[in-house]
Protein backbone atom coordinates (compact mmCIF):
# COMPACT_ATOMS: atom_id res chain seq x y z
CA UNK A 1 0.00 0.00 0.00
CA UNK A 2 1.27 3.46 -0.79
CA UNK A 3 0.19 6.98 -0.04
CA UNK A 4 -2.46 7.80 -2.62
CA UNK A 5 -2.28 11.29 -4.05
CA UNK A 6 -3.66 13.28 -6.96
CA UNK A 7 -1.50 16.40 -6.55
CA UNK A 8 1.93 16.60 -8.13
CA UNK A 9 4.42 14.75 -5.96
CA UNK A 10 6.90 17.64 -6.17
CA UNK A 11 4.30 20.03 -4.72
CA UNK A 12 3.53 17.66 -1.86
CA UNK A 13 7.26 17.20 -1.21
CA UNK A 14 7.85 20.98 -0.93
CA UNK A 15 5.16 21.30 1.75
CA UNK A 16 6.28 18.17 3.58
CA UNK A 17 9.91 19.35 3.54
CA UNK A 18 8.87 22.66 5.10
CA UNK A 19 6.89 20.82 7.78
CA UNK A 20 9.82 18.50 8.52
CA UNK A 21 12.12 21.51 8.89
CA UNK A 22 9.65 23.05 11.38
CA UNK A 23 9.95 20.05 13.68
CA UNK A 24 13.43 21.26 14.59
CA UNK A 25 14.97 17.94 15.54
CA UNK A 26 13.72 15.94 12.56
CA UNK A 27 17.33 15.04 11.78
CA UNK A 28 17.08 12.50 14.63
CA UNK A 29 15.10 10.33 12.20
CA UNK A 30 18.46 9.68 10.48
CA UNK A 31 20.09 8.91 13.86
CA UNK A 32 22.18 12.03 13.43
CA UNK A 33 23.75 13.74 16.42
CA UNK A 34 22.90 17.38 17.22
CA UNK A 35 26.55 18.35 16.74
CA UNK A 36 26.53 16.84 13.23
CA UNK A 37 23.36 18.80 12.37
CA UNK A 38 24.83 22.04 13.69
CA UNK A 39 27.92 21.61 11.48
CA UNK A 40 25.78 21.61 8.33
CA UNK A 41 25.16 24.75 6.31
CA UNK A 42 21.60 25.87 5.53
CA UNK A 43 21.69 24.37 2.01
CA UNK A 44 22.81 21.01 3.39
CA UNK A 45 20.11 21.13 6.05
CA UNK A 46 17.42 21.82 3.46
CA UNK A 47 18.73 18.99 1.28
CA UNK A 48 18.57 16.66 4.28
CA UNK A 49 15.00 17.78 5.04
CA UNK A 50 14.01 17.04 1.43
CA UNK A 51 15.48 13.54 1.76
CA UNK A 52 13.61 13.16 5.06
CA UNK A 53 10.33 14.28 3.47
CA UNK A 54 10.81 11.79 0.64
CA UNK A 55 11.61 8.93 3.05
CA UNK A 56 8.67 9.80 5.30
CA UNK A 57 6.24 9.99 2.37
CA UNK A 58 7.08 6.47 1.25
CA UNK A 59 7.30 5.08 4.82
CA UNK A 60 3.76 6.32 5.51
CA UNK A 61 2.57 3.80 2.93
CA UNK A 62 3.66 1.03 5.30
CA UNK A 63 3.11 2.70 8.68
CA UNK A 64 0.52 5.51 8.83
CA UNK A 65 2.04 7.05 11.99
CA UNK A 66 5.73 7.94 12.27
CA UNK A 67 7.69 9.71 14.98
CA UNK A 68 10.13 12.23 13.57
CA UNK A 69 12.18 13.76 16.35
CA UNK A 70 9.69 15.39 18.72
CA UNK A 71 7.05 15.45 15.98
CA UNK A 72 4.51 12.95 14.71
CA UNK A 73 3.56 12.46 11.06
CA UNK A 74 0.21 10.81 10.33
CA UNK A 75 -1.24 9.69 7.00
CA UNK A 76 -5.04 10.02 7.03
CA UNK A 77 -6.23 8.29 3.85
CA UNK A 78 -9.95 8.93 4.48
CA UNK A 79 -9.26 12.67 4.54
CA UNK A 80 -6.55 12.59 1.82
CA UNK A 81 -4.04 14.42 4.00
CA UNK A 82 -0.77 14.04 5.82
CA UNK A 83 -0.80 15.71 9.23
CA UNK A 84 2.50 16.82 10.73
CA UNK A 85 2.28 17.54 14.45
CA UNK A 86 5.29 19.79 14.90
CA UNK A 87 4.76 20.13 18.65
CA UNK A 88 1.86 20.35 21.07
CA UNK A 89 0.77 23.70 19.64
CA UNK A 90 1.37 23.46 15.89
CA UNK A 91 0.19 21.05 13.23
CA UNK A 92 0.66 21.27 9.48
CA UNK A 93 -1.73 19.74 6.97
CA UNK A 94 -0.48 18.59 3.57
CA UNK A 95 -3.33 17.95 1.16
CA UNK A 96 -2.91 15.02 -1.18
CA UNK A 97 -5.70 15.88 -3.64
Amino acid sequence: MGVKHAREYEDILVELKDAMHSIGDGYLFFEMETAEWEELGETERLDLMEALADDVFYALGEDPVLRVGQGVVTYRPKHHIIEVSVDEKESRIIRLI
